[in-house]
């Protein structure tokens, strides 16, 4: 009998009663809990987000940035809210935190109270950065942690975008201001620079007036001197002038108070003279003969006292003898004295008349002097007063040659200074001059820098500014193209779980179809014929399985197909593959051969790279990767699926065509083991 009708009469035993049928419906809708259910699952999580409950914490209070309220922590709330990214409950920091302990809040997202005052500091002298706090708990789910990591990177770009945008706005408008004062400041170099050439010429013809002026102050330092040795002279012969008339003065005003009382009245000091010594002569020539007499007397007193006292046959002699004698001598000449006074007297009684006659004389001499210069004695005094005011006028001109002497010392002395000061000027002028020049070329040097550099900062006006910041905001835009691009999370782990639910369903198959035809086996049977007749029976299960998950997943799911009949017809080959493998086993092994089904799979599940790139895998998956069945069959899904180039569809379908050969291979082997009866076989160490 040949392996088709083998296979259809293994289907047909499926037909004679009900559970045998509903064991076959069973078997083909299998494949739809693994494939349709866990994709409906999950088909579009990121789409339903707007469901998950988490928790907003604002505690924001504001700040004042350039004039401006800043309310970043609403801003971003609102934003928040209007979102379709989480179901949003703004709650309090407590009852946030007890909520994502408890598993009421997925997370929390808290914006400090000085989240805007850190936002605006790039503005001060010193900018902080604001922290977005996000608080999340695995033990709720950990899938959403990293959800929401991914979500609120997106939300602190946006603002720190935002922030960004507003320094530099402000940067640029700094530029524009900056660009504007460095014109004015070229502007101003070039008024500099031809002040500083005006500058340079005064300073060139300051420094050769300079020059005229220290050869002049030179030849007045000379005069001077010369001067001042002439005032020396001049000072030393006024205070000889003045010392002159000074004596001539005084001498003349001694003179003047003794001749005037005798210029006043000439006849009446004559007169008085006369007078007076007529009177004096008259008293002497009276007086003379009385003292005569007197001392005469006095003196024979003193003679009789030296006698009685001093006589020589005295007992013994006074000690007083000596003085009276001494006296008695003296006496006796005073009393030969007094006698030629009295003498004198009387000869000089006898001249006053001469005397008195002379006196006369004189005193008409003197009045007829004064009768002939009645004003003799006025124009003395004014002489007097003319001499006085000479002398005046020498102490005067004495002390004008002194200060002039004095003043002509220190013209000297601060001429020198003049013209060492006019040398050092001169010096000063000539390095004036050139530094001048130096600073004519500075000033044109800074002039053109300045003219360059107002060229080469930049004005924008306020169009150019926004596109500048929007650009230096957010330099780098993600220029994301996706080729071929799924569209949502089912359709991209579809080439998954699709190969995942054929295995399950050839391996449930497996359970209630045997892998060789019991029959054929007694009857001996050719190998292959037996090894085909227990593949088809599980294979026309399998297309049917793969009909109606299809159906299932492009009707119920809206799963697109870029190449519908492709992916089916691939299907068809993979689950070919899969039964073939399978069928062998379960015919070599026996029972254990379903633990090893079970065991296969999870290796392909593992190794496959069916979520996460296999390279991210450790190195033992990546090793069994290449030599597994469903690694390439989730790669040519993938592609059949969503799109590309379709080498590794080719790819797979050879290797699962040479798997299923191999596998067929196998098992016909081991059918023809089986034809041979052992005690093995006869009683089985284990049977499931």
């Amino acid at each position: 009998m040949r392996s088709p009708r083998l296979a259809a009469l293994e289907l047909k035993r499926f037909g004679r009663g009900r559970l045998p049928r509903a064991a076959v419906v069973a078997i083909v809708l299998l494949p739809l809990l693994y494939g349709a259910l866990y994709l409906w699952s999950f088909w579009d999580p990121y789409g339903r987000l707007d469901r998950i409950p988490v928790a907003l914490v604002n505690e924001d209070k504001g700040a004042t940035a350039e004039g401006e309220k800043v309310t970043a922590g609403d801003e971003i709330a609102r934003n928040l809210r209007d979102s379709d990214v989480f179901d949003w409950h703004e709650v309090s920091a407590a009852e946030a935190r007890e909520g994502v302990e408890k598993g009421s809040y997925y997370l929390s997202l808290t914006m400090p109270e000085d989240f805007s005052s850190r936002v605006s500091s790039s503005s001060g002298d010193s900018p902080e950065t604001g922290a977005l706090q996000v608080r999340t708990n695995d033990a709720n789910n950990y899938i959403v942690g990293q959800v929401s990591r991914t979500v609120f990177a997106e939300v602190r770009t946006a603002a720190s975008t935002k922030a960004s945008r507003s320094f530099l706005d402000r940067i640029f408008i700094s530029f524009s201001d900056l660009h504007e004062a460095t014109e004015k400041a070229a502007k101003g170099a070039d008024d500099l620079k031809g002040g500083i050439g005006d500058a340079k010429e005064g300073s060139k013809n300051l420094a050769d007036g300079l020059t005229s002026a220290k050869d002049n102050t030179g030849k007045l330092t000379g005069g001077l001197t010369r001067l001042t040795e002439a005032a020396g002279t001049l000072e030393s012969g006024g205070r000889q002038v003045a010392e002159g008339t000074r004596t001539l003065s005084d001498r003349i005003n001694g003179y003047h108070e003794r001749i005037s009382p005798y210029l006043k009245d000439p006849g009446k000091p004559v007169e008085d003279i006369s007078q007076a010594l007529r009177d004096r002569l008259t008293e002497q020539a009276a007086a003379a003969p009385a003292a005569a007499t007197r001392t005469k007397e006095a003196a024979d007193e003193l003679t009789r006292v030296h006698t009685e006292r001093c006589a020589a046959d005295a007992a013994e002699p006074d000690p007083v003898c000596p003085a009276l004698e001494r006296a008695r001598t003296a006496l006796g000449g005073a009393v030969e004295t007094t006698r030629s006074a009295g003498e004198a007297a009387q000869e000089n009684a006898a001249s006053l008349k001469s005397i008195d006659s002379s006196l006369a004389g004189l005193r008409e001499r003197v009045e007829g002097l004064a009768e002939r210069g009645p004003d003799l004695e006025k124009e003395l005094a004014t002489e007097v007063e003319r001499i006085n005011a000479l002398s005046n006028g020498a102490q005067a001109v004495s002390r004008g040659l002194t200060e002039l002497h004095t003043g002509l010392s220190g013209a000297r002395t601060g001429s020198t200074e003049i013209d060492s000061g006019v040398a050092r000027l001169k010096q000063g002028a000539g390095d004036l001059d050139g530094g001048l020049f130096k600073l004519v070329d500075g000033s044109a040097d800074l002039a053109g820098g300045l003219h360059d550099g107002a060229a080469k900062i930049p004005d924008y006006d306020e169009k150019d500014r926004d596109r500048r910041t929007e650009v230096m905001a957010d330099p780098v835009k993600l220029a994301s193209t996706t080729l071929n691009q799924a569209a949502n999370y089912g359709t991209g782990f579809a080439p998954y779980f699709i190969p995942l639910s054929l295995w399950v369903g050839a391996m449930v198959a497996y359970m209630i179809i045997q892998p060789m035809n019991r029959r054929a086996l007694a009857a001996g049977a050719s190998a292959w014929r037996i090894a085909l007749a227990g593949w088809l029976p599980v294979l026309a299960i399998g297309l049917v399985q793969v009909g109606a998950l299809m159906a299932v997943l492009h009707w119920s799911l809206g799963l697109q197909l870029e190449h519908a009949a492709g992916t089916v017809g691939f299907l068809a080959l993979a689950i070919g593959c899969f039964a073939a493998i399978i069928q062998w086993l379960n015919a070599r092994f026996g029972a254990a051969g379903r633990i090893l089904v079970l065991a296969v799979l999870m290796l392909q599940l593992t190794s496959a790279g069916g979520t996460y790139p296999v390279q991210t895998s450790p190195g033992f998956f990546n090793a069994i990767h290449p030599f597994l069945p469903m690694t390439y069959v989730v790669e040519a899904l993938r592609r059949l699926i969503s799109g590309g180039g379709l080498d590794p569809v080719w790819q797979a379908s050879v290797v699962l065509l040479a798997f299923t050969a191999g596998a067929l291979a196998l098992t016909a082997l081991t059918a023809r083991r089986k034809q041979v009866w052992s005690f093995d076989r006869l009683h089985p160490e284990l049977s499931l």
